[in-house]
């Protein structure tokens, strides 16, 4: 009974080496094709930077499209691109390309998409900077670029330059008074367009609340705004205004039972490592409350 058992497991054993070997084998060759491709590109620019046109053609599959990202016009096949490329190098003297190649994926052995990024480079001038996609085929020995897309690269707008006066905000910081802590941690969102502020306020040590705070600018109403969610289940928004080494907060909320509140809060920044929070003006559902007096919080080490 034991014997087959073992058979069974020999057989299985050799066929999961045998597999392994053969990954193994895939990815070494898939490697050295990706070495290829790379050098392949490196030659192309440089037969481009030479001004080369038949070297740059070479490059090419015979029956390969080439559309000018310039006039969108495309031409087919070998002979084609060169004399385009021979009108290119004559209206654009002295153009100059760099490429980063970002990415070679293979579809099978013979065929693979390169992505990357492509500057256009004339004298006096910013450069154009392109997205590209690229087909490789493979021709005995050589890879040739059969097919190419390329376009202008994504511009992404940031509103850096109106929230970087709230840019001492980033980090951490701490406020402790006897068994109460509340601290804030604020760092900036992808390309700069918000600030996110968390929150939470510990008591004796088990933590009371918690909460998120985005920041952003209203580019209608032209100034900044705030919104604010509470682990209660309470939100709200505010409105930002600079004054002196001050920030005016005007803020409405929704508490979690419904009832509304406002409140004028006042950030205070007295040095690199200080600031002080404070309310007045706090009414909910039309009565007044008392204000509060200033919070004093300071920067944690770590954030610096």
């Amino acid at each position: 009974m034991n014997i087959p058992c073992r058979m069974g497991w020999g057989i299985a054993l050799a066929v999961a080496a045998l597999a392994v070997a053969t990954t193994a084998r895939l990815h070494a060759d898939q490697a050295e094709e990706e070495a290829a491709i790379r050098a392949s590109v490196a030659a192309y620019v440089d037969a481009f930077n030479q001004g080369d046109a038949e070297a740059v053609a070479a490059h090419w599959s015979p029956a390969a499209v080439y559309s000018n990202p310039m006039t969108g016009e495309e031409v087919t096949g070998r002979a084609a691109i060169a004399a385009e490329m021979v009108k290119l190098f004559q209206e654009t003297r002295g153009t100059k390309i760099e490429v980063d190649v970002n990415s070679i994926r293979f579809l099978s052995p013979s065929v693979a998409i390169e992505e990357g990024t492509a500057r256009v480079l004339r004298a006096g001038e910013e450069p154009d900077v392109t997205v590209y996609s690229c087909l490789h085929v493979k021709a005995g020995e050589n890879w040739l670029v059969d097919r190419m897309l390329e376009q202008p690269r994504p511009v992404w707008r940031s509103n850096y330059q109106h929230l970087k006066n709230l840019e001492w905000m980033i980090g951490t910081w701490v406020d402790q008074d006897g068994g109460a802590t509340i601290e804030t941690t604020c760092q900036w969102s992808q390309n700069q367009n918000f600030m996110t502020r968390k929150f939470s306020v510990s008591i004796d040590g088990g933590l009371d609340m918690s909460g998120v705070q985005l920041i952003g600018w209203d580019p209608v109403a032209q100034h900044i705004r705030s919104w604010v969610f509470d682990s209660d289940g309470g939100f709200g928004g505010s409105t930002w205004k600079k004054k002196g080494n001050q920030w005016i907060i005007n803020s409405a909320a929704t508490l979690p039972d419904g009832r509304k509140a406002s409140a004028v809060k006042t950030l205070t920044v007295l040095d690199d490592k200080t600031i002080t929070w404070q309310a007045a003006g706090r009414s909910l559902d039309g009565e007044i409350l008392p204000n509060i007096d200033p919070i004093q919080l300071t920067r944690h080490i770590d954030s610096e």
